[in-house]
């Protein structure tokens, strides 16, 4: 019997019954060793030596690797074929070979590019050995980003407190999207203004023409820049008579595009679907990895980590054949389509992602999967048929119109387009071709009326429209992984990683699917750019990219271009050592002047204080951080947070013209006003500790917060009714977690700030009847949302929850919190185990059958550190200034936290081991 190693245990059930009783299957779980997140983990002195620490649920799993292969025939490596698990394949054996398990047995590795009976056994039928070029590669970039982020990172929090990490990749990224922002910020409006003809035929059918030349001039998009100009045009059109000039209908084709690769399923899927980079992957793995279809556990999809656009032959003719069924014999091209990949050594599964078998429709297997499945299933269906389907067959018009009046000559032109057959329409349509602009000025995509040379036309209105140019778009996730896939930064496989980690570290923060940089990431780029500029070039991280391809091709060795990198990087990185805070703090006012410093709209001096009037305001670093601050400090001691339109003065909320007055409460007669504070912007009523505060709610902005706005939210708690069962008050209020209702100690969420004001009583006792069904708080545990199997270690039944500070997955005991962001629907059982194992690993929980330490002896020091010094909340959810009791303990804490601090410093990763500082690349 052999053993067979994939990385997941769906996967490992499915191979088990391809393969038989004389295989054994066994998940590795993904890798087994890393590099431990603290210094000397690479060694670039002992000619990059490299310390691998195998985690502890990782032990026990090698453990029983190694027991299963020592009574085995043989060992199959069959890991996912890509450089990630051509990595995991090398570190089990490495494992293995430490352990003396193997002996003189034979080792094999196998890939298979879809989870199907056909692919599993055509890859056994065809072992090869450990691809070392690949392995090399692995090693070149994981030792890349080590050193980036261990050497780079302790460099910004010395210079720049407050900043957490800097990447390889991730500060490249993030230079991107810090980069269109502050071009959006220099952009300057251009007027511009668009002459349109509406027009008629002889026949009365009407169409649209655009000005095109005027008085012998070509008219271009921003040639009419002011309303004189387009004024002169108009009233020369209207008195104009038209004629038809020339009529131009051309035939042309159009044809498909390739099937998925990571990169385009990602970004179709984000336009057309909504989906993020993580929520796609996350889902094509779910159906990479296989589905049940009735008893029988089939992968859907080939392998989601692709550079490839090519498909193999038998899936070419499955396509064809499918086509012609489905559409008939003329949507089948003569010949079918070849691809090639753009990549220049695409490193990834050699196949685009495509369904492993045309037949099964996304509609047959529909009942099978979830809405999200279903949903990127069948895109991956269509696009790749639509690959393989006979181009579009498109005529495009173009007709001229001469107009002549008041001595004058004018040409518009009117164009359009009308498809004469479909062809790989009829299956897909790119989300590029989805919708036309507003803006798009090249015409209707309608077939335009039957016109003639020399033909009349008959005018029935001009417009003369004002336009002004508009800065370019915010990335979206999808935009940002084109753009870096165009600049060769960073592989397309580990992209929704690196976009992760960039809101995780709250350098960038997605509103409305657009990528805004956050403050604490425009410092990072900016101080990386003015200090470590080479290192976030683009043309320099493409190169590195390069030369790691040229690693895995064998071309190049891994230890070479290391040894190239670390001696430039090394020497930069003393170089820093020298750097004074001051000159730190002397570039990043000048490059974030219109962040930090943004203009009045009195034209007065940005920088002048507005407390003491003789100061100059400037950024100051502090334990936590940037902000802005005066430099007749201390006699001043004005502060303001940094990159918000209006800031608070830490000392008593003032913003830079003292607090925004709104206008005076009707009933009290006190004077409403808009702050910010050490939380972010709220509104107060009154002055004094008395003051009613309420802080503002998600998604509201201070720039839009009027007198109305403040009221309602001042005016919160409101009384919904009383339940008609209790007897009790239902209320709606916002809270430190959000909008929702409390009834008899219950609370329960709503979903919006809106749904507090507007919701009534009968959906109020609804909703509450609805959470305690679930498992309101104080009623035990919460229902299970979703049961994803049991957990190996821990023991017991793995649970996907919903509790009152958001999801969670639960065994026995064990509790853990699903990550910011993460949809609890589509967490997988892989993921599941993992926090969980990491979650009783830091508490000492041992899940079904182990012990906590008991709530009293745990909450008892936080119930007095409440009591002493934490800082009060008003029903609201407004902060109260923290008091001061907490003060005599400082003295005695900050003895021991030095004198550990102090014998830890060498050792210490520069982040905790769930969040480390390198790139996930």
């Amino acid at each position: 019997m052999d053993v067979v190693i994939v990385e997941s245990p769906a996967k490992a059930k499915t191979i088990n019954k391809y393969l038989g009783n004389g295989y054994k299957v066994i998940a590795s779980y993904g890798h087994v060793r890393d590099l431990p997140p603290k210094d000397g983990s690479v060694r670039p002195d002992e000619d990059f030596e490299m310390s691998w620490e195998v985690g502890k649920p990782s032990q026990k799993r090698l453990s029983e690797i190694a027991q299963a292969v020592k009574g085995a025939d043989g060992l199959v490596l069959a890991t996912d074929p890509d450089r990630e698990g051509e990595a995991i394949s090398w570190h089990v054996l490495e494992v293995l070979r430490q352990k003396k398990a193997l002996g003189k047995k034979p080792v094999s590795r196998v890939v298979f590019n879809a989870i199907t009976k056909k692919a599993v056994l055509d890859a056994m039928a065809n072992p090869r050995q450990i691809d070392e070029p690949l392995v090399d590669a692995y090693l070149a970039r994981r030792a890349l980003d080590y050193l980036v982020g261990f050497t780079l990172s302790p460099v910004l929090w010395r210079k720049l407190p407050g900043a957490r990490s800097a990447g390889r990749v991730q500060s490249v990224a993030l230079r991107l999207v810090c980069d269109r922002e502050a071009e959006i910020e220099r952009f300057k409006p251009q007027e511009y203004w668009s002459i349109v003809a509406h027009l008629a035929t002889i026949r009365g059918e009407t169409f649209d023409a655009r000005l095109a030349a005027f008085d012998g001039e070509k008219i271009q998009r921003l040639s009419i820049d002011n309303g004189d100009i387009a004024g002169t045009i108009k009233r020369m059109l209207d008195a104009s008579t038209f004629a038809v000039e020339s009529v131009e209908a051309k035939p042309t084709r159009r044809n498909p595009g390739p099937p998925f690769t990571t990169s385009t399923l990602q970004q179709a899927a984000s336009a057309k679907l909504g989906f993020s980079a993580s929520r796609t992957m996350q889902v094509a793995q779910r159906l990479y990895e296989g589905i049940d279809l009735g008893g029988e556990t089939v992968g859907l999809v080939t392998y989601m980590r692709t550079d490839g656009v090519q498909m193999a032959p038998e899936a070419i003719d499955g396509a064809r054949k499918a086509i012609g069924s489905g559409f008939g014999a003329r949507y089948v091209p003569d010949k079918p389509r070849y691809y090639s990949t753009k990549a220049k050594n695409a490193q990834e599964a050699h196949e685009a992602i495509r369904p492993t078998d045309f037949t099964r429709s996304p509609q047959e297997v529909k009942r099978f999967l979830d809405p999200d499945q279903f949903r990127l299933y069948d895109l991956i269906f269509k696009r790749a048929i639509a690959s393989q389907m006979a181009p579009a067959e498109i005529e495009r018009t173009t007709v001229d119109i001469d107009a002549r009046g008041d001595g004058k000559t004018a040409k518009l032109r009117a164009s359009g387009q009308v498809i004469k057959f479909d062809g790989f329409l009829a299956a897909y349509v790119d989300h590029r071709d989805d919708s036309k602009s507003d803006s798009d000025e090249d015409g209707d995509d309608a077939r335009l009326p039957e016109m003639a040379a020399k033909e009349s036309v008959e005018r029935r209105s001009i417009d003369a429209d004002q336009h002004f140019t508009e800065p370019p778009p915010r990335f979206s996730e999808a935009s940002l992984i084109k753009r870096m896939e165009e600049l060769g930064i960073g592989r397309p496989s580990t992209y929704a990683a690196t976009l992760q980690t960039l809101q995780d570290r709250e350098y960038i923060v997605v509103d409305k699917r657009k990528l805004l940089p956050e403050a604490k990431g425009r410092l990072v780029t900016a101080f990386l750019h003015n200090f470590f500029e080479r290192y976030v070039e683009y043309d320099f991280t493409a190169d590195l990219e390069e030369k790691l391809d040229k690693i895995s091709a064998g071309e190049l060795s891994w230890k070479d271009v290391l040894r190239d990198f670390w001696q430039d990087f090394s020497s930069h990185v003393e170089g820093t050592k020298e750097l004074r805070v001051s000159d730190v703090l002397d570039a990043l006012n000048e490059e974030l002047a219109p962040l930090v410093f943004p203009p009045k709209e009195d034209g007065t001096d940005p920088r002048a204080c507005p407390r003491c009037g003789d100061g100059k305001l400037s950024l100051k670093l502090g334990k936590f951080g940037a902000f802005v601050g005066c430099s007749n400090y201390p006699e001043c001691g004005f502060t303001r947070q940094l990159g918000t339109s209006f800031s608070a003065d830490a000392a008593g909320g003032e913003t830079d013209d003292g607090p925004k007055d709104l206008g005076t409460d009707p009933e009290t007669g006190e004077p409403v006003t808009l702050r910010s504070g050490r939380f972010g912007p709220y509104v107060q009523r009154g002055e004094g500790k008395e003051a009613k505060r309420s802080s503002l709610p998600k998604g509201w902005q201070a720039s839009e917060i009027d007198l109305e706005k403040a009221l309602r939210l001042l005016s919160l708690p409101r009384e919904v009714g009383v339940h008609p069962e209790s007897g009790k008050p239902i209320l709606a209020g916002l809270g430190r977690y959000g909008p929702f209702l409390q009834h008899d100690g219950m609370y329960a969420n709503l979903d919006t700030i809106e749904d507090v004001f507007e919701v009534g009583l009968n959906r109020a006792v609804t909703v509450i009847a609805e959470k305690k069904e679930k498992g309101g708080r104080g009623r035990g545990k919460p229902a299970a949302l979703a049961t994803l199997g049991e957990h190996p270690t821990l023991g017991g039944e793995i649970t996907v929850r919903d509790g009152r500070f958001g999801p969670y997955v639960n065994t026995g005991k064990v509790n853990a919190t699903l990550p910011k962001g993460k949809d609890p629907s589509s967490v997988t059982l892989e993921e599941a185990i993992q926090l969980l194992t990491e979650r009783a690993e830091k508490t000492g929980a041992k899940g079904t059958g182990g012990k906590k330490k008991s709530a009293s002896s745990t909450r008892k020091p936080a119930a007095k550190k409440a009591a002493n010094g934490k800082a009060a909340e008003d029903g609201n959810g407004a902060a109260k200034p923290a008091k001061s009791a907490a003060k005599s303990k400082s003295a005695a804490s900050k003895k021991a936290a030095t004198s550990k601090g102090s014998a830890a410093k060498s050792k210490a990763a520069p982040e905790t081991s769930d969040s480390v500082p390198w790139d996930a690349d």
